[in-house]
């Protein structure tokens, strides 16, 4: 039986799921034994990665807040995950009311829950599609719903490009969502690093998901930016993007990079 466009069978609950180890790991209950386990297997190889997870989440408010603060009224959030608030919704619209976004995922499980709660929303649109084709995300009528590409965009990439594997050509999909963007436009990305510890073992937990674990040193990251201009302080580990309190955590202890970029043509 159909419903909201996929199929109940579609849904794949025997192999572990990021976006649902993601919600396991911020507290949420939308998770299966499955994804418990996978992020269980994950602190033990990674015990950072509970600190990291709501750093990477306090790095996202911060982020929004920012692109909203500099004028922009439209988010586009891809790997959006399973909802957590606040959501990034929820962000935007306490500096502007007006702000429109659109919520991506691959995951069936997300776009039941994200369609339950955003049921009504003129303003607010969730879209199954994969990041691995760009191009349908652009085009995907429930994206058109509520982005107009004429208009400036703030692409949100926050913990789900290290899911692109090399050979899925992550700097072609980065290239597709930036040539889609006009002057003015945003990227907001973060991304999983093995710079500060050999963090193997916490990869390979990712081999048996619907999607690999790819980390990338600092370096290789900054290429992602390729055709935007990033905001101070540049490519940084997220607790350091813009601190509103103290980070909780010293340097070299949070496995994630983050950075805002702006388009200028």
């Amino acid at each position: 039986m159909a419903e909201n466009g996929f199929r109940a069978e579609e849904i794949d609950t025997s192999r572990p799921h990021p976006a649902r180890i993601y919600d396991y790991l911020l507290g949420g209950k939308n998770n299966y034994e499955v994804d418990r386990e996978a992020a269980d297997r994950l602190a033990t190889a990674a015990p950072e990665v509970w600190s990291g997870v709501r750093a990477n989440r306090d790095f996202l408010r911060r982020a929004v807040r920012y692109v909203v603060g500099s004028g922009v009224r439209q988010l586009l959030d891809i790997g959006a995950g399973l909802p957590s608030s606040p959501n990034v919704h929820e962000i935007a619209r306490e500096l502007a009311p007006d702000t429109r976004v659109a919520y991506v995922d691959n995951d069936p499980i997300v776009n039941t829950y994200a369609n339950v709660l955003l049921c009504g929303s003129a303003s607010t649109s969730i879209a199954l599609a994969d990041l691995r084709d760009p191009r349908a995300i652009v085009d995907h009528p429930e994206v058109r719903r509520v982005i107009d590409f004429g208009e400036p965009v703030a692409v949100l990439l926050v913990a789900i490009v290290h899911f692109l594997t090399e050979a899925e050509e992550p700097e072609r999909v980065l290239a597709t969502l930036r040539d889609a963007l006009p002057d003015g436009s945003f990227l907001v990305l973060s991304h999983a690093t093995d710079d500060f510890a050999d963090r193997s073992a916490a990869q390979a937990v990712y081999d048996d998901a619907t999607a690999a674990l790819t980390l990338r040193s600092r370096a290789r990251i900054e290429r992602f930016f390729d055709g935007f201009t990033l905001v101070e302080p540049g490519l940084a580990e997220v607790p350091f993007w813009r601190p509103d309190a103290p980070p909780p955590t010293g340097p070299g202890e949070i496995g994630y990079y983050g950075g805002v970029a702006r388009k200028t043509g």
